[in-house]
């Protein structure tokens, strides 16, 4: 009898995996003359339009990390589509090199990171099976900032959530322009982004009569959603295997409020 049960739950498992048809490719697309080059991602045993969701990239750039998240949130049901904010074939191979690229959005030219973020959520809107009135945003590190920002531009999405992203801006005023909802998964112990940097998000969340939340996982550190960040939260970035667990499934529970 146990044998009989343990091929029917095999069968459908194997059911299960043969339905799913995961399709993902390459998207060239642009930001005036700036050649840009994400990644979609979409299961087609899903039928008819779904939810959008942008993913933003960390400041290596469009990487392996970030593909893999956007192809998980295909497998849940929503057509993903992983932006390019530095430009085709720009991904930095050091951490000198990603500073110094990252700092000319980050640290330097935020309407320009507003306007590329804006271009991959427009290419993400343009997919057939989008429903356009029902989109997101999600982005690690620098792309948490990024969401953030794109958010702060008066984009129109349901919601933005930031893993641990930064949370300064240079224009906090600019908070009043946000018409979505917003997440913040951080972590506790982020020496990147510490307190009063928390504490000065949190005010302008506030002033701005922002819908918002703030996760703080104790123990975990930058980069926490990456198992490629290493173990050693005293280098300030690492991977915690409970926190990108526990933060994953808050964005779940988060989009079936925003997106019911």
């Amino acid at each position: 009898m146990r044998g009989i049960k343990f091929l029917l739950v095999l069968f459908f498992l194997l059911a299960a995996t043969a339905q799913s048809k995961l399709v993902t490719k390459t998207v060239e697309y642009r930001h005036g003359d700036t050649v840009l080059e994400g990644y979609l991602a979409h299961d087609d045993s899903f039928s008819g339009k779904r939810p959008g969701v942008l993913v933003v990239h960390e400041w290596y750039g469009l990487g392996q990390h970030v593909k893999t998240k956007a192809e998980k949130l295909a497998k849940l049901g929503y057509v993903a589509f992983a932006a390019d904010i530095y430009g085709k074939g720009i991904r930095p191979a050091t951490n000198e090199e990603a500073a110094k690229v990252a700092g000319q959005y980050r640290g330097g030219d935020r309407k320009l990171l507003r306007e590329r973020a804006l271009a991959g959520f427009n290419e993400l809107r343009k997919q057939a099976s989008v429903d356009a009135k029902k989109t997101a945003a999600i982005g690690f590190c620098f792309g948490g900032t990024t969401v953030l920002e794109l958010a702060r531009s008066g984009a129109e999405l349901d919601g933005v959530v930031s893993f641990h992203g930064g949370l300064d801006t240079p224009n906090p005023g600019d908070a009043k322009n946000i018409k979505c909802k917003v997440l913040v998964l951080h972590g506790g112990d982020d020496p990147n982004v510490p307190p009063e940097k928390v504490l000065a998000f949190e005010e302008e969340m506030r002033q701005a009569g922002v819908d918002w939340q703030l996760i703080a996982y104790g123990g975990a550190v930058h980069s926490f959603t990456n198992p490629g960040a290493g173990n050693d939260n005293s280098k300030g970035t690492a991977y915690n295997q409970k926190a990108d667990h526990r933060s994953w499934q808050a964005m779940q529970v988060f989009f079936n409020e925003i997106f019911k």
